[in-house]
């Protein structure tokens, strides 16, 4: 895709975004919360150059921390030890290790256990 802003370039972004900050102030206006509300919100030409700016702010990723944080997480649940486990029950685990923030009930986990079927161990519920 390729982008052209304006001949008229600088002066016409920041006259645009005079005319866009002032689009805010009016109370029946909401502020977006994020650049893709705030491209839906922009009329295009109107405000040709915030669009393009915002078109650009919006597809640029944020980070890769996520991604790095997941193959770092997998190589310590995939331990020599832990080779032989299933893939479900390895992205169980590494969903568990990303995602502390969701506590687990330790009674709901055992009582869809017992319920699977008989197991070498015996669950007491």
């Amino acid at each position: 895709m390729i982008i052209i802003i304006p001949e008229n370039g600088v002066n016409a972004a920041v006259a645009e975004f005079d005319l866009w900050y002032q689009k805010f102030q009016c109370p029946n206006h909401s502020l977006p919360h994020n650049a893709i509300d705030a491209l839906n919100l922009c009329n295009d030409t109107l405000f040709e150059t915030i669009f393009i700016l915002l078109k650009i702010f919006s597809t640029l990723p944020v980070s890769t921390s996520t991604t790095e944080r997941s193959f770092s997480i997998l190589r310590r649940i995939k331990t020599y030890l832990r080779n032989t486990m299933s893939q479900n029950r390895l992205n169980g685990l590494a969903m568990l290790h990303i995602h502390r923030e969701i506590d687990v009930q330790t009674s709901e986990v055992l009582s869809v256990l017992g319920k699977k079927g008989p197991r070498r161990l015996n669950f007491i519920i």
